[in-house]
């Protein structure tokens, strides 16, 4: 059996080395070519190039690099008509995936599998259709996904995410956490002002006023930060700033290690929207969300949104029961006046967290296996 597979960001590299587990588990004869980073080079691939070439997000950043990137596009796909495989999987990504995987069936009969369903629930519901001219079948993280890829004639098998097998850490590593930098006995807020550099810049000036605020009405407050490694250097910067000194937890190998026990440490987050409100839902850590954009992306996004909630714990426990601030609402009174009732009531998000973590796989087989099972049924049928 042959696979061609392609990734092109970190969290996409993750997904496809344990895809590539699975199969090599279920189909022992399995080989894979394709694009990935370290983990799936570590599980077996050749990369046809380093996966950071195409790993671009962003309008003007994917305009910049236009000629680059149709000319890596054109490459991969032939590629993938060369070595004729079994099937070709594409993991996110998809201004580069998509426009591959469309190549491909243009000149080919060959089975596309695309991991990572867009959030057609969320906004612009037409990118279904137009996958469903060249993928097959879509692997889907969330559990209400499928419903929407198949009405737009595309097989779609929810897989689970991977929050549900990332290790998380126990109470002896928290109390250590807490111990280590002199909080044992703290009401402790856990502040995540995003990976983005302009979800930095945006976020940070308004949960630097959050903290004071809650300082102000619990002067026994403390805080910690943690910054994924690219933008770490700016978030201290920014904190810098503050009227409250936060435990910077940075980007050394050190911190990072730590950032796990102190999600597990905290009593109360206050995060930006995305995927780390799985990550708290999983360490039973209760929080308000907050986010905000520029005014354009404000005007556009809010007439395209189809959904009442951006947070995920939300959306998939079928509640309303983690409080958001987003665009316009994203101010420092009203959070900070959410993040205390959250500390006094951390009781009312505990169904909605220990719900999504069921409902997203937690106690089945892990969610790499169940892709790969999902994509051998899809061959066989």
């Amino acid at each position: 059996m042959r696979v061609f597979v392609i990734a092109g960001e970190a969290s996409g590299d993750k997904l496809g080395a344990a895809l590539m587990a699975g199969l090599r588990a279920h189909a022992p004869d399995v080989t894979f070519e394709g694009i990935g980073g370290a983990r799936m080079i570590e599980a077996g691939l050749q990369s046809l190039f380093p996966m950071d070439e195409i790993s671009i997000m962003g309008i003007t950043e994917i305009a910049a690099q236009y000629r680059k990137l149709k000319a890596r596009i054109r490459q991969t796909a032939d590629a993938v008509i060369a070595a004729k495989p079994d099937v070709l999987i594409t993991i996110d990504l998809p201004e580069f995936c998509l426009r591959v995987a469309a190549q491909v069936k243009a000149r080919s009969d060959i089975r596309t599998v695309h991991y990572v369903a867009p959030t057609v629930w969320a906004w612009r519901p037409g990118r279904a259709a137009k996958m469903a001219r060249h993928i097959d079948q879509v692997l889907a993280l969330l559990p209400f996904e499928p419903p929407y890829m198949e009405a737009a004639g595309m097989r779609c098998d929810f897989v689970g995410h991977p929050v549900v097998t990332d290790p998380v850490a126990n109470a002896d590593e928290a109390a250590a956490f807490r111990k280590a930098h002199g909080l044992e006995n703290a009401p402790l807020a856990l502040l995540l002002p995003g990976s983005r550099r302009s979800e930095v810049s945006r976020l940070m000036p308004v949960f630097g006023k959050v903290a004071a605020r809650l300082q102000a009405a619990r002067p026994d407050m403390r805080f910690v930060l943690p910054a994924a490694p690219n933008v770490a250097q700016m978030v201290a910067q920014a904190a810098d700033a503050w009227p409250v000194q936060p435990v910077l937890l940075g980007s050394d190998a050190k911190d990072q290690d730590a950032k796990r026990a102190a999600f597990a440490a905290s009593d109360v987050a206050l995060a930006a929207s995305g995927t780390v409100s799985l990550e708290l839902a999983a360490a039973t850590t209760p929080m308000v969300i907050a986010y905000d954009m520029n005014w354009i992306s404000r005007q556009i996004i809010g007439r395209m949104l189809r959904v009442d909630t951006v947070t995920l714990v939300n959306l998939v426990s079928e509640t309303r029961a983690v409080p958001e601030f987003i665009g316009p609402d994203c101010r420092p009174d009203p959070i900070a006046d959410a993040v205390l009732n959250v500390l006094q009531h951390p009781e009312e998000q505990a169904h909605a967290m220990a719900l999504a973590m069921q409902r997203l796989g937690r106690g089945g087989k892990p969610p790499g296996e169940r892709a790969a099972l999902a994509v051998l049924d899809g061959l066989n049928e």
